[in-house]
């Protein structure tokens, strides 16, 4: 009974916090329930509704253009640092540790501090451009600045945490392969791609995935920084669900937006594995 109990903690908390909510929201997408009351069952009217929703779909292409753009950035910059982090530098254990703190950090005051950078009116980088003469720039009120800013506060929240991810598969890699290659003649650069990256490819994977997912449902820190704005450029699925469900009161309605939601990241994640083959390597 010594192992049930180890795993009991975790098994309620995904029962409780997981399990439960996805069995409750799939019920509510059935309804039209305005959180108060006795939930009304339409079927399948939430979903027919959602299929011909083009705000959502509109928030969804937003969140799939800002994924896609941001994704490639979230798994190469944490290897980046990881490479640099498993060399024999100075205060190695100190730039880890400036590294991964940011992924500490609360999404809501990543949001916020990003916006104290780049805000219009009280952002510090418009100020000191208006000091020297040279006026403000439109930051948070461009779609394209807007976006990748956003990009860029992600990027400096996450790096962190998919660095310890890289530096643990790192570190897992013989040092044989690499005297090998060596001794073959390889450059470092040659025993990056050509040893390093093809055992790194368990992690590479993990990396993709959890990038993918968090990408996806990003929420804190954007509605923090830009409230989905300007003019819808940041306003992803996530936020839509939001508002459906706490401003609109639409219970029934956000519960059936949220389990299409669920479909489309499983079927890309399944499609993912399917296509990486797990992130296995090949013998």
């Amino acid at each position: 009974m010594f192992p049930y109990a180890m795993i009991l903690p975790n098994l309620l908390i995904f029962t409780l916090f997981i399990a439960v909510p996805v069995v409750l929201g799939i019920y509510y997408s059935l309804t039209n329930w305005k959180g108060i009351g006795t939930p009304t069952y339409v079927g399948f009217a939430n979903y027919t509704k959602a299929l011909a929703d083009k705000r959502f779909w509109q928030a969804f292409l937003a969140t799939g253009r800002f994924t896609l753009c941001a994704l490639p950035i979230t798994v190469c910059v944490p290897l980046l640092l990881a490479v640099l982090m498993t060399k024999n530098v100075r205060l190695r254990g100190m730039f880890r540790a400036v590294y991964y703190w940011p992924s500490m950090i609360s999404y809501i005051v990543v949001g916020l501090t990003f916006k104290f950078i780049f805000g219009e009116s009280t952002g510090v980088i418009n100020y000191l451009l208006t000091s020297v003469g040279i006026g403000k720039v439109e930051l948070l009120t461009s779609k394209t600045n807007a976006l990748w800013i956003v990009i860029l506060a992600t990027i400096w929240s996450t790096s962190g945490y998919f660095m310890v991810n890289y530096i643990s598969g790192l570190q897992s890699i013989p040092e044989s392969y690499y005297e090998a290659a060596t001794v073959d003649g390889a450059s470092k650069t040659q025993q990056f791609w050509h040893v390093t990256i093809p055992l790194l490819r368990p992690t590479i994977f993990l990396v993709f995935v959890l990038g993918f997912l968090g990408l996806f449902k990003s929420y804190g820190l954007v509605i923090s920084m830009t409230k989905g704005g300007p003019a819808g450029a940041t306003r992803f699925v996530v936020q839509y669900v939001y508002e459906k469900a706490f401003q609109n009161v639409e219970m029934g309605y956000a519960s059936a937006l949220s389990m299409l939601l669920t479909v489309v990241l499983g079927t890309a994640t399944i499609a993912q594995f399917a296509l990486s083959k797990g992130g296995r390597i090949n013998d």
